[in-house]
Order: C-alpha cells, then sequence, then structure tokens
C-alpha cells in the first residue's frame, strides 16, 4: 500500500469521525429542543386548568346559599381569592412562560432549564390554592348533603345507643339521670339541625353536626364501659377489699406483721378513687375509669399473693430457726473441742500461729453468726419485720453459717491428715526396708561375678534415706513438711535400688545364656570365638549388659535372626 494511499485513508477516518460527532450533537441537540418544547407545552396546560370550570361554577353556587352576613362575608372573601388567583397569579405564570418561550427560540437551553424549574414551582403554588380555595367552598356547596348523609348515619347509631339503654336500663340505674338528659340535649341538636338547614346556615350547621358527634361518641362509650365500670366498682372491688381486710385481721391476730403492705391506706386512697370515678361518671365522664378500675383489681388480688407467701415464709422462717441453731451449735462445740487440742497439735507437729489461724478465725465467725440469728429471732418475737423478711435473712444467714462449716471441715481434714501422715510414713517405712531387703536378696541370688560398683552407690543412698525418715520420726515434735519430704526422698531412692538389682540379675542371666549357647559355634566359626570372649572379659569386669550384647552380635554371625530372639527373651524377662 503505498504512502498517498494511506494519507488519503487517514483523513477519511477523520472526516468520518468528525462528521459521526456532529451528527450525535445534532440529534442530541433535537432531541433536547424537543424535549423542553413538550415542557413548555406541559406547564401552559397546567395554568389554563388553575382556573378550572368546577372552581367557577362551585364559586357561582354560593351566591343562592347567602342567607346571612357571616355567608356574605365568607362568599366576599372567597372572591378576593379567586381574583387574585385569576388577575395576579396566573398572569404572572404566564410572563413567566413567555420568557421561557423567547429562551427556548434562542437555543438558550441553559437559562430555560433554570425557568423552567422556577415556573413549575410557581405554577405548583398557584394550584395548591386554587385546589385549597375549592375546598373551602366546596364545604359549603357540598355541606347539605354531606351533612344530611352524617346526620342518617348518627341518627342510626343514636337508635342503637338508646335501645340497647332501654333494654338493659336495670345495668345503668346509678346513671340513669345524666344519661336520659343528654339524650334529651341529642334531640334537642337534631331539632336544631333541622332548623339550620332551613335557614340554610350551613356554617352553623357543621358546628351542631360535629357536637351531635361528639355527644353520641360519648354516649356510646358511656353504654359499652358503665355496666363495667358500676359492677367493679360498686360489687367485685368493695368485696375484694372486705375480703382482704378481714384475712388481714385475722393473719396479724395470728402473729404476722403486714405492715409493709399498706393495706389500710391502700384501702382508703382506692375507696377514694372509686368515688371520684362515679363522680366523674354522674357528668358521663369514664375517661380512663375501667383502666384505674382494674389496676386497683389487679393490685388487690395481688395481695392474696403476699398473703400466701407469709404463710410459707413463715414455715421456711421455723424450720432455719430450729435447722440453723442446731448446726451453729454443733459446729461451735467441734471447734471448741479442736481449740482444746490446738496447743498438742502444734506441739506435736511444729505448727506456728499462722498454720493454726483459720480456726480462731472459725470461733468468731459462728460467734458472729450466732448473734446475728438472736438477733432475727427477736426481731421475730417481737413482730418488727414481716416473715418474708425474715426468712430472707434466715437464707441468708444459713448461707454463711454453711461456708463456716465448709470451712471448719477443710480445717479439721488438714489438721487431721497430720496424724495420718506419720502413721502412713511409719507403714511406708516398713514397706521401704522390706523392699530394700528384697533388693539385698535379690543380688545374692544369682553368683555374679563382680556387683557393679553403682549398685552400692544407690543402696548407700537409699539406706542414708531411710536413716534420715527414722530420725525424723523419733523427733518431738515432728515436722510433717520435712517428715513427707524424707518419705519422697527415701521411697525413689528404695525403688531406685530395686529396679537396679533386678536389671542387673536380668541382664547377667541373659549375657550368661548367650554365652553358654554361642560356645557350640566356638569351634566351627573364628569370629564367633572372639566375638564370646570379649563378651566373657566383659561378663566377668561386671559390665553385664556390654556383655550381653558382644555375645548376641558375635552369634548373629552365624546364626541370623538370634539377636532378635536373645532381645526379646531378654526384654520380656
Amino acid at each position: 500500500m503505498s504512502k498517498e494511499l494511506l494519507i488519503i485513508l487517514g483523513i477519511l477516518y477523520y472526516v468520518i469521525t468528525i462528521a459521526s460527532i456532529i451528527g450525535v450533537l445534532v440529534l442530541l441537540n433535537h432531541k433536547n429542543k424537543k424535549n423542553y418544547r413538550k415542557e413548555i407545552d406541559e406547564l401552559e396546560r397546567d395554568k389554563n386548568l388553575v382556573v378550572s370550570a368546577n372552581l367557577i361554577a362551585e364559586l357561582n353556587k354560593v351566591e343562592p346559599l347567602v342567607q346571612d352576613s357571616d355567608m356574605k362575608d365568607s362568599l366576599k372573601v372567597w372572591q378576593d381569592k379567586f381574583k387574585s388567583i385569576k388577575e395576579v397569579d396566573v398572569p404572572k405564570v404566564t410572563d413567566e412562560l413567555l420568557e421561557a418561550e423567547d429562551l427556548y427560540a434562542g437555543q438558550n437551553y441553559k437559562e430555560l432549564k433554570e425557568k423552567l424549574s422556577a415556573i413549575e414551582l410557581e405554577l405548583y403554588y398557584v394550584k395548591t390554592k386554587a385546589n385549597y380555595l375549592l375546598d373551602e367552598i366546596k364545604e359549603i356547596t357540598l355541606s347539605e348533603e354531606k351533612n344530611r348523609d352524617t346526620i342518617t348515619k348518627l341518627k342510626a347509631n343514636y337508635r342503637e345507643i338508646l335501645q340497647k339503654y332501654q333494654s338493659k336500663k336495670t345495668e345503668y340505674t346509678l346513671v340513669s339521670g345524666p344519661l336520659e338528659l343528654q339524650f334529651e340535649n341529642v334531640d334537642k341538636l337534631f331539632g336544631t339541625f333541622e332548623t339550620l338547614m332551613e335557614k340554610k346556615s350551613y356554617q352553623e350547621v357543621s358546628k351542631i353536626v360535629k357536637a351531635i358527634d361528639d355527644l353520641i361518641g360519648n354516649l356510646k362509650l358511656v353504654i359499652e364501659e358503665a355496666p363495667t365500670i358500676i359492677m367493679l366498682g360498686k360489687n367485685v372491688i368493695p368485696k375484694r377489699i372486705a375480703d382482704i381486710t378481714a384475712i388481714s385481721k385475722k393473719m396479724e391476730g395470728e402473729g404476722y406483721n403486714l405492715d409493709y403492705l399498706n393495706i389500710p391506706y391502700n384501702v382508703t386512697e382506692s375507696s377514694k378513687k372509686i368515688t371520684e370515678i362515679f363522680q366523674r361518671l354522674n357528668v358521663l365522664n369514664i375517661e380512663d375509669s375501667i383502666f384505674e378500675l382494674k389496676t386497683m383489681l389487679d393490685y388487690f388480688d395481688s395481695i392474696y399473693n403476699d398473703f400466701d407467701k407469709e404463710k410459707i415464709a413463715r414455715k421456711i422462717y421455723g424450720d432455719y430457726t430450729r435447722s440453723i441453731l442446731i448446726k451453729i451449735t454443733k459446729l461451735t462445740k467441734i471447734n471448741n473441742a479442736l481449740l482444746k487440742k490446738l496447743k498438742d497439735i502444734k506441739y506435736s507437729y511444729d505448727l506456728n500461729d499462722e498454720d493454726v489461724e483459720v480456726v480462731f478465725q472459725i470461733k468468731e465467725e459462728l460467734a458472729s453468726e450466732h448473734g446475728e440469728y438472736d438477733d432475727i429471732v427477736e426481731d421475730g418475737r417481737t413482730k418488727k419485720n414481716s416473715y418474708s423478711h425474715l426468712g430472707k435473712e434466715m437464707e441468708l444467714l444459713n448461707i454463711k453459717v454453711g461456708r463456716t462449716e465448709e470451712k471448719l471441715d477443710v480445717a479439721l481434714r488438714t489438721l487431721g491428715s497430720l496424724k495420718e501422715d506419720e502413721i502412713r510414713a511409719r507403714e511406708q517405712l516398713t514397706e521401704m526396708k522390706d523392699i530394700l531387703g528384697k533388693a539385698k536378696m535379690g543380688i545374692k541370688s544369682f553368683k555374679l561375678p563382680v556387683v557393679p560398683e553403682h549398685y552400692f552407690v544407690e543402696l548407700g543412698e537409699a539406706t542414708e534415706a531411710i536413716q534420715n525418715m527414722v530420725a525424723e520420726l523419733e523427733k518431738t515434735p515432728i515436722s510433717i513438711k520435712v517428715l513427707n519430704t524424707r518419705v519422697d526422698t527415701a521411697r525413689d531412692l528404695v525403688l531406685k535400688v530395686y529396679n537396679t538389682t533386678k536389671e542387673i540379675v536380668k541382664t547377667a542371666k541373659m549375657a550368661e545364656t548367650a554365652i553358654v549357647y554361642g560356645n557350640r559355634y566356638r569351634p566351627v566359626n573364628k569370629e564367633v570365638d572372639i566375638g564370646l570372649s570379649k563378651a566373657e572379659v566383659s561378663f566377668y569386669h561386671g559390665d553385664f549388659k556390654n556383655s550381653l550384647e558382644q555375645a548376641i552380635h558375635a552369634i548373629n554371625v552365624i546364626e541370623p535372626g538370634i539377636y532378635k530372639k536373645l532381645l526379646d527373651e531378654y526384654q520380656g524377662a
């Protein structure tokens, strides 16, 4: 491809790219222009709908309805509002739309976008004013139909309420006077409604309709809730009060302290509250009455649970009164006996004051707990506190005494174990002497050519440890800490001698057996003969382990596998 052709193609590609970009920009500009045109047209249409025929028609409906000065004033206000919207607000939007048209024609889209947003906001404000005005006017123009419909529903509700009252009149005896007076008021308001409707005093009619709605709503609540209020306030709660008062007096006569329940005060306050509720009921005010009465009922019902808790607490208190005293007395007796022996224990086992301090602490704790017990019992005797309070105090005291009991048990085990340690040491001394004797007999059980020197070293250490242990046992007082150390040392050394003895004898026997077994191969193999000779030398020098290994190695030359056979026998011996 020639250089000139490449240049032509490059220029052609550049031209096509530029043309494409221009084309895209033209399309985008056309699309934006179309969108702005559409938005301007929509705003123009919305502006024309602000002063709607519906608004004008509703405003014209008001003129025939003007019967008094109030209605005349209202009409004047609405007309002024309508005029303001039509002659001020809408023309203002029109002017702004004309400005938008100029910006559109000049393709000044940046400012056009801002202008359209401002127009949209202004138009929304104007439409809101117009809609609010329409709603105000409709309140009057539609009031007759709307109020008639409302009153029809209210009359139906009223008939149901009246019928319910008349069918169960005996349940409303306490409020029959105020109820019937209120029924008369509702009847009068219904008559007033008709009069105002005839006069077309629609503004006053709305007030009457609201008043009737409020009265009927309250009557409905009274008719629904008054029987419950009367039943709770005049029957159920007074019976609860009488029953609880009788039970509390009986329990107080039996020795219960019920002051913390404040029953007389709460009964008085409840009676006052019931009187107040019925005073409100007499003027047909039942707000929160059922809630207050049910709260009272729940409170008095809870008192029965408190009575039961007091009875249970009295039994718990009585049980603890006996069991705690027995336990404290028993623990004090044991601790006092331990205190009497403490001097001898300290002397016999070389204890210091810190080692036995816990015994004196236990004595102080028991004395404190006994004093606390006496205080609680005195409160119970003088009826100073309720049994539920006394029972909790006894439970806490019982926990304290239990902890002291655990501490005393630990002290008894600790101090009692000193004598046990001494007895156990003497028993172990006998056992160790017996084991050491067996070790000595074991070393003599096989005629060794020579006893290894380390055996005598270990034997001497074990013998010395036993002598130290004997010396410690003969001391007065005995230091248990030192004695236990002596026992542990002596036991370890004696067992070491015993195990060493077994190992020496076992190894010597195996070495001798291997040498005797290998003698059969000496005449036929010089290497076996040399190896066994070395094994014999090691044997007579007391190196039994090396002797065994040399003998096995020598025999293995002529009898492969003998090493494992004799080694297994050695390890199993």
